[in-house]
Formats: C-alpha cells, sequence, structure tokens
C-alpha cells in the first residue's frame, strides 16, 4: 500500500491536472488504465470511467474558461487508501458548450473528490456533488 506521502501527492498531482482541464493524457499518470468514477448527479451520470470523467472536466472549462477551484481540505486516510479533497469550484458560462448558449451566469459550488488508492495509484474517485444548485446558478435548471 503506498504511503500518506505518496497519496498525498499523487492525488494533489491528480486534482491539479484534472480541476485545470488538462484531460486524461496528463491526468492518467497517477490513475490506473482502468480506473472507475462515480458520482449520484444526472449531469455525469453516464460517466463510469476517470478517463471519460477527466475529458468532461476539460469539456467544462471551456464552457467556463475562467473557472477555477479553491482548496478547502486536503486529507489521507492510510488506513483507508484514500486521499479526500474538498474544494469549491467558481465559473461563469462564457463559453460555448452546455445543454444551452452561454448564459453569462456564474456558479459557486462545493464539491469533494474522494480518491481510492491501489497502490501507488488512483483506481476510483467517487465525486460528493449538488449538481442541480449549481445548474440552477448557471441558468441551466
Amino acid at each position: 500500500m503506498a504511503t500518506t506521502t505518496s497519496m498525498m501527492e499523487t492525488a494533489r498531482n491528480f486534482f491539479e491536472a484534472c480541476e485545470t482541464g488538462k484531460g486524461w493524457k496528463a491526468c492518467k499518470q497517477w490513475c490506473h488504465a482502468d480506473a472507475t468514477f462515480s458520482c449520484q448527479a444526472d449531469a455525469v451520470a453516464d460517466i463510469d470511467t476517470l478517463e471519460a470523467y477527466t475529458g468532461w472536466m476539460a469539456g467544462l472549462l471551456q464552457m467556463m474558461p475562467d473557472g477555477k477551484y479553491e482548496i478547502r481540505s486536503f486529507a489521507a486516510d492510510e488506513e483507508r487508501g484514500n486521499v479526500s479533497a474538498y474544494a469549491v469550484f467558481r465559473g461563469t458560462h462564457t463559453g460555448d458548450g452546455g445543454p444551452v448558449p452561454p448564459t453569462g451566469k456564474s456558479v459557486e459550488g462545493d464539491y469533494v473528490y474522494v480518491m481510492d488508492f491501489d497502490g501507488d495509484r488512483i483506481r476510483h474517485l467517487t465525486k460528493i456533488w449538488n449538481a442541480p444548485y449549481a445548474m440552477k446558478q448557471l441558468g441551466w435548471a
């Protein structure tokens, strides 16, 4: 099993690459090739691989080119082999894409990633997110 230090480093590197829209090409070095993804939100209900999710995030940042995150907490649980990251995402829908043309509206939404490790790589990511609230802020719902 990975140490707390190595899990934290891997998780931070993955988080930064994912949340800045670098996609799977950049993120895969910290993940198992078949890493899975889950989230109880309609917006990403059809996504079940981490590769697909990192692509979704890259697309989101094309719709919200000013999108950025603020980390509020980053913690490792060595006993359970995971790292949790709590952050706030902020962005404005000014770019093409999404369910409607650009609304010019902004979102400020809390979310948590729980990154489960197998060895020194991420094998699964669970996203905890109030998607309906975010969609309403953006004028998408």
